[in-house]
């Protein structure tokens, strides 16, 4: 923290003083049948902080929290759940004082050793465990810091160096987690963003479906807190139990990825009434575009929602871009359901990449391409930009012009209406015959298959072509892949997928674009991938996009 920042700058808990006085005595949490009002709320945090600075924390200081999704975590302002190994690994990187843990982390902390991480002097737990593990580990309680607080303690806002105030881990495409610093500003103008694109207000009940280590998760609660509304808690996403929340709570809005909208619409099929469909209003998809299968569905089922998706990455607090996939103010909803019922491919997959819509009011964009083509890495600059990686200096750009922009690492293009298409990761692209060949492109004519629902791509080395390019596809249920089969069986009508009928599948969807890099269909060769849930698909990714559950430190 520092003194040299003045009444002019932004921090994050100045949302506490809306809860406290607009929505002193409205409900603004939820966590199982605890709840809080703004009032309480506030005052809860404030006791927090006085009984951290009696304890010892100090400014510049940093906490590492691991927890479930809960009020108590939206105290601390993050939580997350995660393996030892990874939250060792985080948490030699950014050395904490303090480490915050919640039950769910009790069984591997007595594998933990102080010794590991020399700076940890305190361990405290968010809940409250049995006398023997506190006494075993000399564990405090957040109670007890609150508890021995001082309530005429003053408190003013502080900032640590530079104005940082989260770090929020991410995985490399080395595998080890890197530390991405955000500012206060950033999350704050992020957090404006969403109010005023996505239309979030102080009446939204927000289901939180996505962790809080999850910058889509944190950016979003952030922007919550911020208008005022009220924060459903569950510990961690379960298509049942958020359902049960959504029409408990009479849920307003949540976000998704691919694989949790699948999941809830999965459930609501089962279900014989859905009371939903009459609360929900707005939902942003992050993470991953909805095919058109989901779109359809989720129009279906949540027929009032306001239906938006959203691109970005951790290292830029979260979206950079938002486009609206379906409205139902716009028009009357037969008409616009009948649109989205018509969408065809041509509007998901175009020879540019996927349109994922137009920058945020605040985001400026660019595209650094060699003078030959239109398609080249796209690159941002703006306050919504982290500060650095823990611990690294930052990287100079390739060219000096670029010097004052931030390399997201994506491919894509720009178009003359300021649509952002986006091709894929550049680290991700597959050298083949001499060609390069983006895996998005591919998965995303895939996935137009009706009798696929999860595909792959990935580049294996090969000795003529240097990496051959495989598919690896998830089948729908009561779909069955046969060796070498091209037509499917009239007489039993069982829907049948071979690696032979997706090749033509894929040379007819790209005949209309004449695409020479990936119109060699038969190059591309398949692999029965059918797995068991989303959750153990989604471990198959490549490694460029996975995520991985470690602790995230706040900067006192």
């Amino acid at each position: 923290m520092s003194s040299k920042f003045s009444y002019s700058e932004p921090h994050i808990c100045q949302c506490l003083t809306r809860l406290s006085t607009l929505r002193s005595d409205d409900v603004v949490t939820i966590t199982g049948n605890r709840q809080k009002t703004g009032m309480q709320f506030a005052d809860e945090v404030l006791c927090l902080a006085r009984g951290l600075l009696q304890l010892g924390v100090a400014t510049g200081d940093i906490v590492a929290i691991s927890a479930f999704n809960s009020d108590m975590y939206m105290e601390w302002l993050l939580a997350i759940a995660f393996s030892f190994e990874e939250a060792r690994l985080a948490m030699l990187v950014v050395r904490p004082v303090m480490l915050v843990t919640d039950e769910s982390c009790h069984h591997w902390y007595s594998n933990f050793q102080k010794d590991d991480i020399p700076s940890l002097r305190w361990h405290v737990s968010l809940d409250s465990p049995s006398s023997d593990f506190m006494k075993m580990w000399n564990v405090l309680t957040t109670e007890m810091l609150k508890k021995n607080s001082v309530s005429s303690q003053p408190l003013n806002h502080c900032w640590a160096h530079e104005g940082a105030v989260i770090i929020c881990f991410t995985s490399g495409t080395t595998g080890r987690p890197k530390g991405v610093t955000l500012s206060h500003a950033a999350l704050i103008i992020q957090s404006l963003s969403k109010i005023a694109i996505v239309g979030y207000g102080e009446d939204d009940v927000y289901l939180h479906t996505a962790p809080l280590c999850h910058i889509g998760g944190l950016s979003s609660a952030m922007t919550m807190l911020m208008v005022g509304g009220c924060h459903v808690l569950i510990p961690k996403f379960e298509p049942k139990s958020a359902l049960e929340a959504i029409e408990r709570h009479k849920v307003t809005s949540f976000i998704t990825v691919p694989a949790i909208m699948a999941g809830i619409i999965s459930i609501i099929r089962q279900k014989e009434t859905w009371k939903g469909m009459e609360t929900v209003n707005k939902i942003l998809n992050g993470g991953g575009g909805l095919s058109i299968e989901l779109i359809k569905d989720a129009t279906l089922f949540f027929p009032k929602a306001k239906l938006l998706s959203a691109y970005g990455m951790t290292e830029t607090c979260s979206s950079l871009t938002f486009m609206t996939i379906y409205d139902p103010t716009m028009k009357a909803y037969s008409q616009h359901h009948q649109t989205v019922a018509n969408i065809k491919y041509t509007s998901v997959h175009q020879p540019q990449g996927v349109c994922v819509g137009k920058p945020a009011p605040h985001v400026e964009l660019k595209i650094c391409a060699d003078g030959s083509s239109p398609v080249g890495r796209i690159l941002s600059r703006g306050p919504h930009l982290m500060l650095r990686y823990w611990g690294e200096i930052p990287a100079k750009a390739a060219h000096s012009s670029n010097e004052s922009w931030f390399d997201t690492g994506d491919v894509g293009s720009i178009d003359e209406y300021g649509n952002v298409w986006l091709i894929g990761r550049a680290k991700g692209q597959i050298k083949s015959g001499g060609e390069n060949i983006y895996p998005e492109e591919v998965e995303g004519i895939l996935l137009q298959h009706p009798g696929i629902v999860g595909t792959v791509i990935v580049g294996v080395p090969d000795a003529h072509l240097t990496e051959m390019v495989v598919a690896c596809v998830e089948l729908r249920e009561h779909w069955h892949w046969s060796q070498g089969t091209f037509e499917h069986s009239s007489k039993n009508k069982v829907p049948v997928l071979s690696g032979a009928i997706l090749r033509h599948w894929m040379v007819y969807l790209l005949f209309p674009f004449d695409l020479l890099k990936v119109q060699d269909s038969k190059g591309i060769y398949f692999m029965d991938g059918t797995i068991s849930s989303h959750n153990n698909w989604e471990n198959k990714k490549r490694s460029s996009s996975k995520r991985s559950y470690i602790p995230s430190p706040i900067l006192a």
